[in-house]
């Protein structure tokens, strides 16, 4: 039998979706290779092997580069934090949350200030940008700024994420007209999936590169969010890692210790005030976290 090494695009009802040279082949995993490997993942690079009739069977995965547990997608290159400063305004700690999973996890961050036509968002371009993260300012009422932004998701595997309001939808649809219509239509062959689906899926773009279209922003769940020990939080975010190790103290947690190099550093305007609160109230929130909870 032929194999062939390919994406999985999408799962449901037992059978995978997998783009591979060949196309999009539709799959069902061996049981022996489930109980060795585990339950694939969207996302996940696999080697098929390809029967007479056109579909084929998962016989390995390949080691994950990572993997976010909610939405449940592997192998993210960006993730993309949508936002607006126009109503529903969006709260910095959402924000600084995805933030802190993508960096924890090795996965770029982009930040996206949508509905600039009400509201620039110059306050959240500022915070951004000062803490180092690519800040695209665009509309999807008007088009503006999206041509840069699919520039950057090209050939790229993005999750979008932000809170409800945000226009992630109407963004999706700007960046590619005919985003809704490739969503649950990949098995036309068997109707497979043709039902409105809420299971994450792969969404190719015309210029390459792939979308995770997730059930709506809470799929990315910031509440049961890939949980993060206390100890490694101040390296999830970017900006504190100058100061580091100019605490006086050892151990020192930047939240409220006398000496502490962060904390000076937010007074003085180098790290954003926002930023340092949000890194509070996640530390917090993660404080009495032992690492046998990650298991």
């Amino acid at each position: 039998m032929k194999t062939e090494t390919g994406r999985i695009l999408k799962g449901i009802g037992g059978f995978y979706y997998v783009r591979t040279p060949s196309g999009v082949v539709e799959c069902k995993a061996r049981g022996r290779f489930r109980k060795a490997e585990g339950k694939p993942v969207i996302g996940d690079r696999v080697t098929v092997e390809l029967q007479d009739d056109g579909t084929g069977y998962m016989m390995s995965i390949e080691p994950r580069r990572n993997q976010l547990m909610r939405p449940a997608v592997a192998n993210v290159d960006q993730i993309v934090v949508v936002c607006c400063a126009a109503p529903p305004k969006t709260e910095t700690l959402l924000i600084d949350k995805v933030t802190a999973i993508a960096a924890h996890k090795g996965i770029e961050a982009l930040v996206v200030i949508n509905k600039c036509d009400l509201d620039a968002g110059d306050r959240l371009h500022q915070i951004y940008t000062q803490a180092g993260f690519s800040v695209f300012r665009v509309s999807a009422e008007t088009g503006e700024g999206v041509a840069a932004l699919r520039a950057a998701l090209a050939g790229r595997v993005s999750a979008f994420a932000g809170n409800s309001g945000v226009g992630k939808s109407s963004l999706l649809n700007c960046i590619d007209p005919d985003f809704q219509m490739k969503t649950g239509a990949i098995s036309p062959k068997t109707a497979r999936g043709r039902h409105t689906t809420r299971h994450v899926e792969l969404v190719e773009l015309p210029d390459g590169g792939y979308i995770a279209d997730t059930p709506g922003f809470s799929a990315f769940d910031t509440e049961k969010m890939d949980l993060i020990l206390k100890e490694d939080l101040q390296y999830a975010f970017r900006e504190f890692e100058p100061y580091l190790n100019q605490c006086r103290f050892t151990g020192c947690a930047h939240v409220k210790e006398t000496g502490c190099a962060v904390r000076a550093a937010v007074e003085a305007g180098d790290i954003p005030r926002e930023r340092h609160e949000s890194y509070c109230k996640l530390y917090e929130s993660v404080r009495d976290l032992k690492e046998w909870k990650l298991k």
